[in-house]
């Protein structure tokens, strides 16, 4: 008898052990996925942000400052769209992984509720 629970109980430890390690690399994932999201948004705002000052740099006259400004106004307007892209993207892939994790609850749940009831089936099954 002894023997039939620590059986169970190692099954059950294996499967939480399994399932953790499961569910840490969806985070992991998705963690390395909204990093590089990030990492090329920050890329591509410090191109486009030297780009603007070497071009700030060399305005000599008043109409230079004047297209500097109207610049300045675009290239803000494209950060924050691309902020808000990023944005979109990053809560995009949280939810997804959020999902798999539920899922991964889930079946973990329904495992557990299988181990306990197949003895109780089995022995009712046996006692008839």
């Amino acid at each position: 008898m002894t023997q039939q629970i620590n059986n169970q109980l190692f099954a059950f430890t294996k499967q939480l052990a399994d399932n953790a390690f499961k569910a840490q690399s969806l985070a992991l994932k998705g963690l390395e996925s909204v990093a590089e999201l990030q990492l090329k948004a920050l890329e591509q705002h410090a191109k486009v942000s030297a780009e603007f000052v070497a071009e700030a740099m060399d305005a000599r006259d008043m109409n230079g400052l004047r297209g500097l400004w109207e610049k300045g106004t675009s290239l803000s307007r494209d950060n924050a769209e691309r902020t808000v892209a990023v944005s979109q993207e990053v809560f995009a892939i949280t939810q997804k992984t959020a999902e798999s994790l539920t899922a991964l609850a889930q079946e973990q749940q329904q495992a557990a509720n299988d181990a306990v009831t197949a003895p109780i089936a089995a022995a009712k099954k046996a006692a008839k």
